[in-house]
C-alpha cells in the first residue's frame, strides 16, 4: 500500500510541477513578446510574434495558477506542511485528542461533500460561459466550468483526507507509535 501511496504522490508532484513550468514558460513568452513588440521591425520580420495573438497567456496563467492552488492543497500538500494552532490538541492526552481528530474531521469532511452539490449548481452558468481568450489557445470548447472544476475534485480529495485521519484515529493510529508521547495511544 504505500508503495502504491507514494508513486500516486510522486505522480501529484509531477503534475504540480508541470503546471508550475507550463506557467513559467508562458510568463517567459510573455515577456519576451511584450519586448520583442517594441523593437522596431521585430514583429514585420517575424509575424508570428505579434503580441495581439497572444492575448491568451495572462488567463493561460490565471488559469494554471488556480489548478496549481487546488491541486497542490489536494494531493500534494501534506497535513504536516500546513500551519496549525495544537496548543489546545498538544496538551491534552492522547485519547482527548483522538475525540478531537474524529469529532473535527468529521466536521470538515461533512462541510465539504454537503458543499458540493451547491457549488455544482453555481458551476452550470459556468458551463454556459466562454473564457475571455483561451478559446484562442484551445478552441471554443472550454468553458469556465472547466477552469475552475478542480474546485471538485479538492473538496472530494480534501474530504476523503479527514475521513481517512478519522478511520486512523478510530483505529489508534494517527501518528506511527514511535511519534507518540510514551504510554499515549498507538497500536
Amino acid at each position: 500500500m504505500s508503495r502504491t501511496v507514494a508513486t500516486l504522490r510522486s505522480a501529484a508532484e509531477a503534475v504540480a510541477a508541470l503546471f508550475m513550468f507550463l506557467m513559467f514558460a508562458t510568463f517567459i513568452l510573455q515577456v519576451a513578446i511584450r519586448y520583442g513588440a517594441r523593437l522596431d521591425g521585430f514583429v514585420a520580420a517575424f509575424p508570428f510574434f505579434d503580441p495581439t495573438h497572444f492575448g491568451w497567456t495572462l488567463e493561460f496563467c490565471l488559469a494554471l495558477w488556480v489548478w496549481l492552488i487546488f491541486w497542490g492543497n489536494a494531493f500534494v500538500v501534506r497535513d504536516t506542511d500546513h500551519v496549525t494552532f495544537d496548543i489546545l490538541s498538544a496538551s491534552v492526552s492522547w485519547p482527548v485528542r483522538r475525540i478531537f481528530i474524529i469529532v473535527t474531521g468529521l466536521a470538515i469532511a461533512g462541510g465539504l461533500l454537503l458543499s458540493i452539490a451547491p457549488t455544482w449548481d453555481r458551476f452550470a452558468i459556468l458551463r454556459l460561459k466562454q473564457t475571455a481568450t483561451l478559446g484562442d489557445l484551445f478552441g471554443d470548447w472550454i468553458r469556465m466550468r472547466d477552469v475552475y472544476a478542480i474546485y471538485i475534485v479538492f473538496l472530494v480529495a480534501v474530504s476523503a483526507r479527514y475521513l481517512f485521519a478519522v478511520w486512523r484515529a478510530f483505529r489508534h493510529s494517527m501518528n506511527d507509535p514511535d511519534d507518540l508521547p510514551d504510554g499515549e495511544g498507538g497500536r
